[in-house]
């Protein structure tokens, strides 16, 4: 059994996650969205001393890479690499997408993300495999699926289910089929709103 420490700060919510042979170490704090920074280092090292586990004893470090907030994935990105970099071990990327579908048991379904103004985060997956590449897409868009659509915010499709982002993270962390390797990146399905907004 692998030993690890994940953390997601891709939304308004702090997960962090640490497991040590058969002990687990979970913390979740929600609506703390502007204290990501003040809070990531004082809650890894928490979730560790509880399982007294020690970062050179971790297999790799894991974090959610977006898409959601752009500040709150360059943190958690931040933070694992620097994990991995001081302890010399790999990395293990988990998309916001497959923080959900690895939790989903439907064949057909869509993941769906807040990206704000009525504008969403969508990746459609089949039998394990992406169906539709990570999209953004408006309100009228995201309905005209006529898929079962999941996410963990609340959301206002009628075809919608709302899960615990925080409870997910184990499974996405241990169903993961990526072997973790010396690189993590963030994604970003479309420009921050100051690129956007940037004049040539």
């Amino acid at each position: 059994m692998s030993n690890f420490l994940a953390v997601d700060t891709s939304s308004r919510y702090l997960t962090v996650l640490a497991q040590k042979g058969d002990e687990r170490a979970y913390i979740h704090l929600g609506e703390c969205a502007m204290k990501h920074s003040q809070l990531i280092m004082v809650e890894a090292d928490r979730a560790m001393k509880q399982i007294n586990l020690k970062p050179e004893e971790c297999d790799f470090f894991a974090a959610v890479t977006g898409p959601g907030s752009f500040t709150g994935i360059r943190i958690g990105i931040a933070t694992a690499k620097g994990f991995a970099l001081g302890a010399d071990k790999p990395l293990l990327p988990i998309t916001s997408f497959e923080l959900i579908a690895y939790n989903v048991s439907n064949e057909n379904f869509c993941v769906v993300i807040d990206a704000a103004h009525a504008h969403y985060y969508v990746c459609g997956f089949c039998g394990g495999e992406v169906t539709l590449p990570p999209s953004y897409m408006s309100e009228s868009e995201v309905g005209a699926l006529n898929l079962p659509l999941y996410g963990f915010e609340d959301l206002p499709f009628e075809n919608y289910k709302k899960l615990d982002a925080g409870k997910c993270l184990e499974s996405a962390v241990k169903k993961n089929t990526r072997k973790p390797s010396g690189r993590m990146h963030a994604l970003y399905v479309r420009k921050s709103q100051a690129e956007e907004g940037r004049k040539c």
